[in-house]
């Protein structure tokens, strides 16, 4: 199927992503854009207990306060539809599945490729990385691109933000259900951090105090904030 996808030209991949001046005030990152419009993402703090030398991160801790950049992506793979409505119609769950799975990788590679070239040549924060496959996978490379949505920031609500200032819709042909799902299925979205410390963590179980000071700060309800945090609420 991998031969036929590249011989017969099934797929199409497309992409954007973009960076942006910020700097850290306190839990949230603002954005300074071009028009001298602030846009502010705030970011849960982790609050379980931990040993008295370890910190309880926030993606904001690894934007300077005094001024900084934060990039953004969305990467999808076009074109799946037709080939699963052929494998519906002739009852082939097998090449169903087969080609989701595929189409999903596509896109993760195509997420790892494009970070990969950030880091390389568009931001250029490390242009003599030269890492194997092996250091690839393990992630050893200088960044990380937190997704909203998963553990480091659980809040899907970030998602139309993300997809506002990458114009989303238009660059990579990407949009966003009600539910904060992305269309096409096979998509990565979220956002790049350089600073040399910065790795992957979850925020976990957050407290009611959290709860009310991030939807302060985002400008929503508590009721709206819950109904997007409740799996991380104690």
């Amino acid at each position: 199927m991998l031969d036929k996808i590249v011989s017969e030209k099934w797929l199409t991949a497309k992409g954007v992503c973009g960076f942006w001046p910020c700097a850290r005030d306190g839990d949230d990152v603002t954005l300074h854009l071009e028009d001298e419009r602030n846009v502010k993402l705030p970011f849960l703090r982790q609050q379980i207990r931990k040993s008295r030398d370890r910190a309880n991160y926030c993606l904001a801790d690894f934007i300077d306060p005094d001024g900084d950049w934060l990039g953004g992506f969305a990467v999808g793979i076009h074109g799946i539809e037709p080939h699963l409505e052929r494998f519906r119609a002739g009852h082939d769950d097998y090449n169903d599945i087969l080609l989701k799975a595929l189409a999903d990788r596509f896109a993760e590679a195509f997420a790892e490729r494009l970070h990969q070239h950030v880091r390389t040549t568009l931001w250029a924060y490390a242009p003599g990385e030269q890492l194997t496959n092996e250091a690839l996978i393990k992630e050893e490379y200088r960044g990380i691109r937190p997704a909203p949505g998963y553990p480091a920031c659980p809040d899907h609500t970030l998602k139309p933000i993300l997809f506002d200032l990458l114009d989303a819709g238009n660059t990579a042909g990407l949009v966003l259900t009600e539910s904060m799902a992305m269309l096409p299925t096979a998509a990565v979205s979220g956002f790049y951090f350089s600073h040399p410390e910065s790795e992957y963590f979850g925020v976990a179980r957050i407290g009611r105090d959290q709860l009310a000071d991030y939807a302060a700060r985002f400008g929503k309800s508590e009721s709206e904030t819950e109904r997007w945090l409740r799996p991380n609420l104690d």
